[in-house]
């Protein structure tokens, strides 16, 4: 898949911009502060019709406009695509695909798709568990969309049940235990699924995240991934939200369950988090996204868009110039403060300056 051209009007910091895409690399430079990542979120907004830096639609239009505009034209395969959405402060607005209106979101995980990577991708390594459970839904949610509805579904019942606990404060009476129950046997379904999916995708990324680690740390170092419930193997989650039924009532929260659960991450077998150096680091959070980007490559049969912000200020020279040695087949957009290491061989270069893109380099 390929983004050939992309337009936008009134987003973010950009009264307008026209930017060509070639199918290989493009760097755009510029001096931090100047809009780079914002392009890049722009044609991430065509594929997931949301911020892959987890802002509102609203922050996406520029102060004093009412609406922004997002176009990009492209193609799937042999099929041609003109992707065209409207967002306004109070949501997104109107979207169309070949100037027909989009029935469902989850239909454009079957026309475009991207892969990102940014400098807060580093929390995928040194922050807390939520970030890498996200990590894991996210990436099946644009392998399947079907897993959008799965991962809503987990969350509303995880948020009733937990009402439910702290309106019982501490004491489970009879009609308070029969309402448990009812969300103890949801959970136990749904959960269980969900775990499911993260497991085969846990197993599926080990191979391409270790191959991805060792381009880019330059062959040192084995990579393993373990996903790690919040409950005993051996143990059924319905078993478990049984058994710690007692503790739930009185925290008034769900102890176990897959909104609980852990991606262990470890680098020569120590534990990433605790014990990687910042360089190993920096090499596993973009391995993670290399990987999920090389398997959705493998599943889609096609390489989705590269979104590479900032990635060299979190990168060694060593690092970075292994990075562009070995940078997956395809399409790709990196932008940079500073200057390309060596290695660089884009097929177009933007210098981006006072809102305006200029030509830098053929």
């Amino acid at each position: 898949m390929r983004l050939d051209h992309l337009w936008v009007e009134d987003f973010r910091s950009y009264r307008h911009a026209d930017l060509e895409l070639p199918p290989g690399l493009l760097v755009v430079t510029g001096v931090n502060g100047s809009g780079k990542t914002n392009l890049l979120e722009a044609a991430g907004w065509l594929a997931r019709l949301g911020s892959f830096r987890g802002a509102p639609p609203e922050a996406m239009v520029r102060v004093g406009a009412d609406r922004a505009v997002v176009r990009g034209r492209g193609r799937r395969g042999p099929r041609e695509l003109l992707v065209e959405t409207e967002i306004t402060p109070r949501g997104r607005g109107r979207v169309s695909v070949n100037r027909q209106p989009l029935r469902r979101v989850s239909d454009l995980a079957d026309l475009l798709a991207v892969s990102v990577f940014t400098p807060d991708d580093l929390e995928l390594v040194k922050g807390g568990p939520a970030a890498r459970r996200r990590y894991l839904d996210d990436e099946l949610a644009a392998h399947d969309a079907r897993h959008t509805a799965a991962r809503r579904d987990l969350e509303r019942i995880v948020r009733q049940r937990n009402a439910l606990l702290r309106s019982a404060g501490g004491r489970l009476g009879a009609s308070e235990a029969t309402t448990l129950d009812v969300w103890d046997e949801r959970l136990a379904v749904v959960g269980e699924a969900h775990v499911a999916a993260r497991r085969r995708l846990v197993a599926d990324l080990g191979g391409p995240v270790s191959s991805a680690y060792r381009r880019v740390a330059g062959g040192e170092g084995t990579v393993s991934l373990a996903y790690v419930t919040s409950w005993p193997d051996g143990q059924t989650l319905a078993e478990a939200l049984g058994a710690g039924r007692d503790q739930d009532v009185r925290r008034g929260a769900s102890l176990v369950g897959p909104h609980r659960d852990e991606l262990d991450l470890a680098v020569d077998g120590l534990a990433a988090r605790l014990r990687a150096s910042q360089g190993e680091q920096r090499s596993l959070a973009l391995a993670l996204r290399l990987g999920a980007h090389t398997l959705a490559t493998e599943r889609a049969g096609e390489a989705p868009l590269l979104l590479l912000d900032d990635v060299f200020s979190e990168l060694d020279p060593g690092r970075a110039e292994a990075l562009l040695t070995h940078l997956p087949p395809g399409q790709a957009v990196l932008t940079t403060a500073g200057p390309l290491p060596p290695g660089a061989e884009p097929e177009r270069v933007l210098r981006l300056a006072g809102g305006r893109l200029e030509e830098a380099r053929a």
